[in-house]
């Protein structure tokens, strides 16, 4: 479950409730603290730029930090849908807004 409070189109809050692997447990932990204060739009552009790092398509990580540790991921198809999962929940919450 993952909860959003946004105001004046900025995240002020957000974080999840759930269980699953290490890696989905661990993006989602990074994408909570990466999102919050930000706008939705920079949520957006976030998740585009982390989608592409872990499809491996992305060569310019500046401004992913953490995330890079994820770069990997797409080595291991199944393990790309883990790395995802939370951030496809955020841009579903986000397009309900």
């Amino acid at each position: 479950m993952l909860y959003l409070k946004i105001e004046n189109g900025i995240v002020i809050d957000i974080s999840f409730d759930g269980a699953g692997c290490a890696i989905s447990k661990s993006s989602a932990s990074i994408m909570t603290t990466m999102v919050k204060g930000h706008t939705i739009d920079e949520a957006r552009a976030l998740f585009e730029k982390f989608h592409s790092l872990i499809l491996g398509k992305l060569e310019d990580t500046s401004g992913l930090e953490r995330l890079t540790a994820f770069s990997g991921v797409n080595k291991f198809p199944a393990r790309v849908k883990c790395a995802i999962l939370a951030w496809h929940g955020l841009i579903s919450a986000l397009d309900s807004k």
